[in-house]
């Protein structure tokens, strides 16, 4: 039996070609398309002028160009609770189709879990695009006061700014008083880091129970160079290179009840610059937006204006944050709860 065997047209395979299965393709041109002018606001929970707004404002500069369709990117400032505000309206305000990303405190992310502020959101259902360092943080007191040793800070009364319920100023200075005996007094609502070290330089308050290292030497390095702070401690669970000789509040702690919460507080130093944007996105943006955020980490042009603006990039993966966050949510619950009422503000 013979077949016949009709000649293929242009026409015809080209509608073969195009019926043909092309996901990957279509997903890349489906992001570009919804992202082509665009903007996707970046939103900051901290006035502007400190570290947390420097290095958002340094991404913001980098990031779209790694975004399929190359949007543009707006800061916005929304300070308020120290940076709670803007996490909770980043979770349940804020557009869910990826034109809205975050900054809020690294701390924030572990109020449902050891805090009692009012966050409204499920920190584990974020999508985190990742952070921008794994960052040491320091305890910093004017030199004026004199406490330059642990014995100082546990042995001399003083004031300390803060920025509202589960910031690291606050969670830090509670830790150290209530876990650690510290005699200071916690001096609250401030709204950022520019406003805080306004203060100290009033004489309104002593110091500051945590500061980022990065952020103070970018944002007062005279105060470095002209020896007008002191660095007591620093709040990490390893000694940073660049402070070999300021010792780890760990070498302090006498018992296993401050070991363990020690250990949940300071966990947030990983996510020391943290990045973020709400649930619902779709797959393939939240795919395409934390892959920019890895570019753009290993962006030369990002990481020269990051460190010439005193700013460390030492990153973390939106997956990395991911696992971490799992780990401390699966905390025992006794050790959460004396935990909260260690560094409760209250």
């Amino acid at each position: 039996m013979r077949m016949s065997i009709l000649p293929w047209t242009g026409l015809s395979l080209a509608a073969v070609l195009l019926a043909a299965p092309q996901p990957a393709r279509a997903q890349g041109d489906a992001v570009a398309d919804f992202y082509r002018g665009r903007t996707i606001t970046l939103t900051v929970g901290y006035s502007p002028g400190g570290g947390y707004d420097t290095y958002a404002r340094i991404l913001a500069r980098h990031i779209g160009k790694h975004i399929p369709g190359n949007p543009a990117i707006v800061v916005q400032n929304m300070p308020g609770a120290g940076s709670l505000r803007s996490a909770n309206t980043l979770y349940n305000v804020a557009p869910k189709d990826g034109t809205a990303i975050g900054m809020f405190g690294r701390g924030i992310a572990m109020e449902p879990l050891i805090g009692s502020s009012p966050a409204q959101f499920d920190a584990t259902k974020f999508l985190w695009l990742g952070s921008g360092t794994n960052e040491a943080s320091v305890i910093v007191t004017w030199h004026t006061k004199q406490i330059k040793t642990w014995a100082d800070l546990i042995g001399k009364p003083f004031n300390v700014g803060g920025e509202g319920t589960g910031s690291d100023p606050d969670v830090y200075a509670m830790m150290l008083k209530n876990v650690f005996g510290a005699k200071l007094k916690l001096v609250s609502g401030y709204p950022g880091t520019a406003e805080i070290a306004l203060a100290i330089e009033r004489g309104e308050v002593d110091g500051r129970a945590s500061w980022s290292w990065s952020s103070l030497k970018s944002f007062k390095p005279d105060w470095i160079a002209d020896k007008k702070v002191d660095l007591p401690v620093q709040l990490n669970l390893e000694r940073s290179p660049d402070l070999p000789h300021v010792p780890l509040i760990g070498d302090y702690a006498t018992n296993e009840r401050q070991r363990q919460i020690m250990r949940i507080v300071l966990s947030r130093q990983t996510m020391g610059r943290p990045f973020m944007a709400p649930p619902g996105i779709p797959a393939d943006r939240q795919a395409a937006l934390r892959k920019a955020f890895d570019a753009t980490m290993a962006d030369p042009e990002f990481v020269a204006e990051a460190k010439a603006r005193g700013q460390e990039v030492n990153p973390v993966s939106g997956a990395a944050l991911d696992k971490l966050l799992a780990e401390l949510y699966a905390t025992p619950k006794d050790v959460v709860e004396e935990t909260r009422r260690a560094i409760a503000t209250q």
